[in-house]
Parts: C-alpha cells; sequence; structure tokens
C-alpha cells in the first residue's frame, strides 16, 4: 500500500503546532550565542583551560579548540595562485545476500585541473570487485566498505599528486577524519584502515600537497559547543553534554552571521577522543567558509591537518581555491566544480550493477541448490512494473 497521507497530514500538524514556540527558543539561543560569542571572542587562554577542564570531565567531548586568533576573526578571499587541483570521489556497490552473486564494488573516481594551463582536465576511475564465496568467511558491512572507500580516495589523491609539481591542492568530499563503527567486529578492519590511511597523510605531507576535506552545510556544532563549554560553571562541566545552553543555534548561523562573502574564519582544532590518532602534523583542524554572498551566505566547513593549518600561504591557497571552483556552479548554489566531477566520475548505477551481474553470469554457470541463486524476495521485487531497485 502506498504512504498514509492522512496520518501523514495529522502528524505535520501536531508538529506544525509547535512551530511558533520552537522558533521563539531557537531565537532565544541565537541572541544568547551572539552575546557569548561577543564575551569570549579574544579570551583564548581562558576558553583552552576550560576546554581542557571539560575534556577532563567529558573525554569524548567533541568541540572547537581555539588557537592564536579570536573567534570573530575573518579573512577576505584572497587572488587566485598557480595550482593543480584534484579532487577523488569514491561509490560502491555493497553485498546483497538477496542476489545470485555475493560481491563489493568500490569505484573513486578521480579529476586533475592545472590552474591558468590552458590544459584540459585529466580524468581517472579505479575500480576494485571482489567476489565472495563460501570459501571465504570474511563479513563485509556496508559500514566497512564505506571505510574501505574512504581510505581509497585518499589514496588516489596521492598516486594522482606525484605526477605534478608546484603547489597541490588535493580535495575530498566530507570531513578529513576516517569514520567508521568501532564495535567489536569493525573494529580490527578500523585499525587496519585508518593505519593506512594515516600512512597516506603522512606521504601527502611529504610531498607538500595542500590537503582538505570539504563538508558542504556542515550539522556538527563543534563551535556552538565551545560557547556553551565557556558559559557553563565549572562544577558543572562534568554534564556539558546534557547542559545544552545554545540548542537551536548552529555553527551554520553562527557562521552566516560572522563570514562576510567568501570570507573565511579563523582555524580551530578539533577536540575529539577519535581525533588523539592523528597526531603532530596530521592533527585534525577546521575552518568556516562562506562560499555564498552577504545576502545569501553558503557556510561550509573545511577539514585541514596540522601542517596545513600552520602554513598561511598553504591555507591561502586553499581558500582561493575553494571559492574560485565554487564560482563556476553558480551563484545560487556555489559548490566546489571539481569536487562535484570527481562524484560524477566515481558514480555507480544501477545499469552498472545489471552490467556486473551479467559479466559474473557468463563465468559462473548457475547450480541449482545453491547460493548462486537469486532469492525468492529478489525475484518479487524484479517482477515486471517494479521500479525500486532495493
Amino acid at each position: 500500500m502506498p504512504i498514509n497521507y492522512q496520518e501523514i497530514y495529522t502528524q505535520t500538524k501536531q508538529i506544525g503546532s509547535g512551530a511558533k514556540e520552537r522558533q521563539k527558543k531557537k531565537e532565544e539561543a541565537q541572541e544568547l550565542a551572539q552575546k557569548l560569542l561577543d564575551q569570549f571572542s579574544s579570551n583564548l587562554d581562558f576558553l583552552r583551560s576550560k576546554v581542557d577542564s571539560a575534556k577532563a570531565a567529558d573525554p569524548n567531548l567533541r568541540c572547537a579548540v581555539p588557537l592564536d586568533e579570536a573567534l570573530a576573526s575573518r579573512y577576505p578571499a584572497p587572488d587566485p595562485v598557480p595550482a593543480t587541483l584534484i579532487a577523488a570521489d569514491g561509490s560502491q556497490i555493497v553485498p546483497n545476500r538477496h542476489d545470485p552473486f555475493q560481491y563489493y564494488v568500490i569505484n573513486v573516481g578521480a579529476i586533475a585541473m592545472q590552474m591558468g594551463s590552458g590544459n584540459a582536465p585529466e580524468t581517472e576511475a579505479e575500480t576494485q570487485l571482489k567476489v565472495l564465496d563460501e570459501f571465504d568467511d570474511t563479513h563485509f558491512s556496508d559500514s566497512k566498505i564505506a571505510l574501505m572507500r574512504d581510505v581509497a580516495e585518499r589514496k588516489k589523491l596521492l598516486t594522482m599528486s606525484e605526477k605534478f609539481t608546484g603547489s597541490v591542492v588535493a580535495l575530498t568530499e566530507g570531513q578529513l577524519e576516517l569514520w567508521g563503527a568501532m564495535d567489536s567486529e569493525n573494529a580490527r578492519a578500523f585499525e587496519q584502515n585508518l593505519q593506512d590511511y594515516l600512512d597516506t597523510l603522512a606521504s601527502m605531507r611529504e610531498k607538500g600537497v595542500i590537503a582538505g576535506g570539504y563538508v558542504d552545510k556542515p550539522s556538527a556544532n563543534w563551535f556552538v559547543k565551545l560557547l556553551e563549554i565557556a558559559a557553563t560553571p565549572q562544577d558543572e562541566l562534568q554534564n556539558i553534554r546534557k547542559n545544552r545552553l545554545l540548542t537551536g543555534a548552529t555553527d551554520y548561523w553562527m557562521f552566516s552571521q560572522i563570514l562576510g562573502e567568501r570570507e573565511r574564519s579563523a582555524v580551530f582544532a578539533l577536540q575529539s577522543k577519535s581525533a588523539e590518532k592523528y597526531k603532530g602534523a596530521l592533527a585534525l583542524h577546521f575552518f568556516y567558509l562562506n562560499v555564498g554572498s552577504v545576502k545569501y551566505p553558503k557556510i561550509a566547513r573545511v577539514d585541514v591537518p596540522q601542517w596545513v593549518a600552520a602554513s598561511p600561504p598553504m591555507l591561502n591557497a586553499l581558500h582561493a581555491a575553494l571559492i574560485e571552483q565554487s564560482k563556476i556552479m553558480g551563484d545560487k548554489q556555489p559548490f566546489p566544480y571539481i569536487l562535484h566531477r570527481a562524484h560524477e566520475i566515481a558514480v555507480v548505477t544501477h545499469r552498472d550493477k545489471e552490467e556486473i551481474d551479467r559479466l559474473l553470469a557468463r563465468e559462473f554457470p548457475p547450480v541449482v541448490g545453491e547460493a548462486r541463486e537469486k532469492s525468492a524476495k529478489q525475484s518479487a521485487k524484479d517482477l515486471q512494473g517494479r521500479s525500486v531497485y532495493k
């Protein structure tokens, strides 16, 4: 049966009935956040001390940590500099136990553009296929394959960067921190992939690559959490995750107020238990960037390792490159064009999967009564007239 729209209508009316009250609370939180920003913007020693205290009370705390710039700092877009821009993105097919063949595919697309050279962009795609069978009892969960994809993206950036000299900016979409399930089943795989990832970042640093992760419309509120910590009494820091003084205020909103057209924010370190694995020059940092205008701000978070955060020329090159790339996509929905192109190269379609299934069927003759049969459930879904794959 289709969705019961009568129930949806009733529920949306209930949600909407509290909209005015939620809006009022949101505006109050935003007003308080602005006051706290004005109060603590330049009080950096105090803020770092409070973060240390909050971390001692809650080791799993995630928040921004100020370095040596006022919280409300803002920097205009620098002039573009000659550089090679590289972007990589990944897509995957995960094993489906209802299919006749159990396999996964990781497809990484990459593009390199030598700005100002007049040369056509270089594009590459790297595809890994692994067929699973009864002789391999390794479990490949969706999260594990996503983890492998993220590592493959950074490796691709590294190999492509080795083709070029001069300033190289290497970008992926999404956070720089490798993210994955840390349950007992996946912990070992995560640690192995993490070390591979850290080794790749270290090699990028040795080559002088300007590495960055571009987070469009960020939802993490690390900056707002810093302001909450600043306003929380010392003896209440143990409850900092429950004491949500600024619920309704977001990092996105804060920096839409702080940053003018194409400006970037101060650079912050990331306080996070998981980020502690990124040591020294690989330590995780970030800044916010308005790739839009004053009237129509579009706020992105840009994650960078310490070796980029500590280098003004690298920060300027990255800032300028992201602004120039975002201009290409237009004023209404600015987004780095090179990341968009990397996604187009990497994406795996249903037609791709059907072709892989067909090629595998040619190599493996059907065997009745074994796992290589399609499940009855999938056969029912594939009946003529069905348009949804899963």
